[in-house]
């Protein structure tokens, strides 16, 4: 679930941090730049982990501040494919199951990977799962604040970086749809059709 990520960058020091030790400036700005952000095609960034190299600290003209290239090791959240994880179900929607690990909630499981025949109940807002037994079938609901365990079957990465207008005839009405649009930088896709995997309580004696 989390890796360690080798990383490079260049830090920037003002002045007034200069008495203290050049290591815990630059560990604060790393971690003010990183934490909590995904980085395309990396995962989340949770924290720094150590500095394993410091080349030299340059003064610009004009910049009273100093630059020192870094090399780094960064925490990051990024699991495997076919990883199962434990989380929570934070909504469901006609798109699927949404669930929230904590400090991620951009995990769907979309209609088709869910336990079959699954429906979805417009009433409540949840899926069910029609369990089918001897005695006939019994609807195994996919409550709200439910744990449930998933096997992560994709990711997806969007360069959310800023980019400037396509057109100049771009309306006012087409940027607002752009923002309703915004897409979350990095979504795993799971999957619970499988033995074992769904809720907890499906598997679990009461």
């Amino acid at each position: 679930m989390f890796v360690l990520v080798e990383m490079t960058d260049t830090v920037r020091i003002p002045p007034w941090q200069f008495e203290r030790k050049l290591n815990d400036s630059i560990a604060e700005e790393l971690n003010k730049k990183l934490a909590n952000k995904v980085v395309y095609n990396v995962g989340l960034c949770i924290c720094l982990y150590d500095i394993t190299k410091l080349e030299d600290s340059y003064i610009f003209p004009g910049d009273g501040a100093s630059h020192t290239k870094v090399h780094f090791r960064y925490v990051v959240f990024h699991p495997f494919l076919d990883e199962i994880l434990i989380g929570q179900i934070k909504s469901c929607s006609q798109d699927g199951v949404h669930v929230s690990i904590g400090f991620f909630d951009d995990i769907v499981i979309p209609p088709e990977s869910l336990q079959q025949p699954a429906k979805f109940d417009e009433a409540e807002q949840v899926w069910v799962w029609e369990y089918e037994t001897e005695e006939g079938a019994h609807d195994l609901y996919m409550d709200i604040g439910e744990e449930i365990r998933f096997r992560v079957v994709d990711e997806t990465f969007v360069d959310t970086s800023p980019t400037g207008p396509s057109s100049t005839e771009a309306s006012t009405s087409n940027a607002t749809e752009e923002v309703q649009k915004k897409e979350a930088p990095y979504t795993l896709v799971g999957s619970i059709s499988e033995p074992g995997l769904g809720l907890l309580s499906w598997w679990t004696n009461s």
